[in-house]
């Protein structure tokens, strides 16, 4: 059962939200961040390099120490500041008329070492110990985790409760046009009931941020060994997540680009496709996947249907089910002969919130061979993904729309 608590957040004063909140710092590079950000924007503090000119290394210890310098001077002019009280908040996010509703709260630090907060994917050291400076330097998690956990109706009934009052921050983002709403729970009992159903709820599912997690679970056990009164009661045992129902979340599709036919002409590779794969050109007209094991090819001007045949694959398999895994099977390793998706140069993936107008463009002016779109994963594959201990491969999800960052900002010290 996972340990939760409530958090006093740092946070923008409601007038100035819509120029402190930004986007996560891994969507956009460098430029686009300096381009981007106002004088206010938290993109200051989470990709510091900014403001240099010309822009420096982001993993300069200039940087570090930029980010450090800022995130002290936005408290100081109260751009963040911090409540007084102890909280748990909601953050909504409304994309397309749909609107999923997450509770911002502290995750505990031994959950993520004991397995009680699942992941899906491989992490790398590299990228964990960037993340981990980032929280060893600010002392705080600047920019939250994304988990799902089970439905559980009366934390519905709760979160309905103050949803259906006006919110503290309630806008929508300019450069990607979703909503983002958030409320504050301050009630003491409300606040100790969340706390006692979350203590009933088996496990967290990381959806999103599998290296930040790591990182706010790693500096949390670094300090624990570093502090010789460790009782377990510090703030930093526990890190800064937004958590939603499962029902709520959309993984939508990641699709793959490859840059040649490993020497075939097309009418080859078509020929080959159909050992194991029921292959039907739908024309001209863009064609998105129907449902699971059926796949949609761009290729020589046309959009395929392609269906993996009967005995390709095995649905008891969590893994081998998945068409990530059928399609780097069949087509990649099989044919095209990239064994490593991590590192082959001749591959590249295409989030679905692009479209598939992004696939048909990158293949046109030549710069790809070939795209395949795929059927997206659901809720439901990841956690039965995660529960058995098992890896997704990698780039299988995709999650829209992504936390805003600078609502809300944990410090690891009272």
């Amino acid at each position: 059962m996972v340990k939760v608590k409530p958090f006093a957040a740092i946070r923008p004063p409601k007038a100035i939200v819509t120029e402190v909140a930004a986007r996560p710092y891994d969507v956009l590079n460098s430029q686009e961040a300096k381009a981007e950000a106002g004088e206010k924007s938290l993109l200051h503090i989470t990709k510091p390099e900014i403001d240099f000119d010309p822009i420096i290394d982001e993993h300069s210890q200039q940087a570090y120490d930029k980010a450090v310098e800022n995130f002290k001077k936005w408290q100081e002019k109260g751009w963040l500041v911090q409540d007084k009280k102890e909280c748990y908040y909601v953050y909504a996010q409304t994309m397309n008329g749909r609107t999923q509703y997450g509770i911002v709260l502290c995750a505990n630090v031994d959950d993520y070492l004991t397995g009680k907060i699942k992941k899906h994917e491989l992490t790398r050291k590299d990228k964990e110990e960037d993340r981990m400076i980032h929280v060893r330097i600010q002392n705080a998690n600047i920019e939250p985790v994304f988990f799902a956990y089970p439905d559980n109706t009366e934390i519905n009934a709760i979160v309905k409760k103050y949803t259906d009052g006006k919110p503290e921050y309630d806008f929508v983002a300019p450069d990607d046009g979703f909503g983002h709403h958030f409320w504050i729970i301050d009630n003491d009992e409300d606040i100790k009931r969340i706390t006692e159903i979350f203590s009933t709820i088996p496990a967290f599912y990381v959806a999103d941020g599998h290296h930040r997690t790591a990182a706010a679970a790693l500096v949390g056990e670094e300090k624990r060994r570093q502090n010789p009164h460790h009782t377990g009661n510090e703030e930093y045992n526990y890190f800064m997540a937004v958590v939603f129902p499962e029902s709520h979340l959309k993984i939508i599709d990641y699709n793959r680009v490859v840059k040649d036919l490993n020497g075939m002409t097309p009418e080859q590779f078509l020929d080959k496709l159909g050992e194991d794969f029921e292959i039907k050109d739908m024309g001209t007209e863009i064609y998105k996947p129907k449902n699971l094991h059926n796949f949609s090819m761009y290729l020589g001007g046309h959009w395929y249907s392609l269906t993996a045949k009967k005995g390709t694959y095995d649905d008891n398999d969590p893994i081998g089910c998945l068409d990530v895994t059928i399609c780097s099977n069949l087509i990649f390793d099989k044919l095209l002969d990239i064994k490593d998706l991590r590192t082959s140069k001749r591959i590249d993936f295409v989030g679905g919130i692009r479209g598939l107008g992004e696939l048909k463009k990158r293949v046109d002016s030549g710069e790809m061979a070939a795209a395949f779109a795929l059927y997206p994963v659901s809720m439901k594959q990841l956690i039965r993904i995660a529960d058995t201990g098992n890896i997704m491969p990698p780039k299988t999800t995709w999650f829209e729309p992504k936390l805003r960052s600078g609502l809300a900002i944990h410090k690891l010290e009272r």
